[in-house]
């Protein structure tokens, strides 16, 4: 199976499957995806994503940016549900180049989990109760989404070193996502050299901070998010091949 689904206008499509569970399983593919702008959709792009059957789609996105560029073409035909799970916006362009730019990314995600716990809780529930394939997203597909995307793939008992893989392949990336931010923003200096970056550190940082704050990251979702056994354990039902060991 392919990891990385290939369109014309969009950079950061990938489908999470594939990745091991600590009992054996792995993700299923072909579920549950994770995207880049799905408003950039058209024309063979189009065709090529409504062939993937996807039902839900989860935007990230502040209710600003989806004014501002739009949805998903005809976002009647899915279950929609726009879960901005980010409330404190900033500027990823004008970051000062002498601040430690992977301990400031993980200072935002921290902000990202305290403040948009109810989100990122509503999201991981839909993903729970939805039924066929879903996909989630924001602007680039790389921070909101690279947090949403850990915190699934840790509630599956996937390891961080994976997690930290998946997270890291936005790299990939990267390239066209600051040539996307020059087309849009025409006039503009990119201060911050390390746009659309995402080394594997960045997570690292982020998952060693819900560790040190709340013992484990189950335990963040588990408490302050407020996810129910029930939820995790029809997520894994959902998400996971069949078989495995028990525990």
């Amino acid at each position: 199976m392919k990891r990385q689904v290939n369109f014309r206008r969009l950079h950061n499509f990938r489908d999470l499957g594939g990745y091991r569970a600590a009992d054996g399983r792995s993700v299923r593919w072909g579920v549950l995806y994770r995207a880049d702008s799905l408003a950039k959709l058209a024309d063979e792009d189009w065709d090529r994503f409504v062939a993937l059957g996807i039902r839900t789609v989860i935007d990230l996105r502040y209710p600003w940016e989806i004014e501002r560029r739009g949805r998903i073409p005809q976002a009647e035909r899915f279950t929609y549900a726009n879960l901005s799970i980010e409330h404190r916006p900033y500027d990823q362009a004008e970051i000062d180049p002498d601040t430690d730019p992977w301990r400031y990314l993980a200072d935002r995600f921290a902000e990202v989990a305290q403040d948009g716990v109810q989100e990122i809780r509503q999201a991981i529930e839909l993903i729970a109760a939805s039924d066929g394939p879903l996909v989630f997203h924001c602007t680039s597909g790389k921070d909101r989404t690279g947090l949403l995307a850990a915190l699934v793939l840790t509630l599956l008992n996937v390891s961080a070193e994976q997690v930290l893989a998946d997270f890291a392949l936005t790299e990939l990336a990267t390239g066209r996502l600051v040539a996307d931010w020059h087309e849009a923003n025409p006039g503009r200096e990119l201060t911050w050299h390390s746009y659309g970056r995402a080394p594997a550190e960045v997570m690292r940082l982020v998952l060693a901070d819900l560790e040190s704050d709340h013992g484990s990251v189950r335990n963040y979702l588990t408490g302050p998010v407020g996810i129910q056994e029930d939820v995790i354990a029809r997520l894994r039902e959902r998400l996971l091949t069949p078989g495995g060991t028990v525990g």
